[in-house]
């Protein structure tokens, strides 16, 4: 895990190529007039694979009262917004 940290000049001439070097842990202090101002850090890697459907079967419940009709205020709401 390491900081560079660039003022704008060098952030420009050499910014693409500290990128390429990041590694997880790592980050990138961007200042200006040796005042950060910005942090840049690499993004975690996400899967290519697709989901498999339903992992999740069985970990939520929905109670019966959330079918239940809205209450007339709440609707009113709806359909004359403020």
């Amino acid at each position: 895990m390491s900081t560079i940290t660039l003022n704008m000049h060098e952030a420009k001439t050499h910014l693409s190529a500290r990128i390429a070097a990041l590694q997880p842990g790592d980050k990138i202090i961007l200042c200006r007039r040796n005042k950060p101002v910005a942090e840049i850090r690499p993004l975690v890697e996400t899967s290519s694979e697709p989901r498999p459907v339903g992992a999740g079967r069985g970990e939520a419940r929905i109670p019966e009262s959330f079918f239940a009709p809205l209450p007339e205020e709440v609707l009113a709401d709806f359909e004359n917004p403020a």
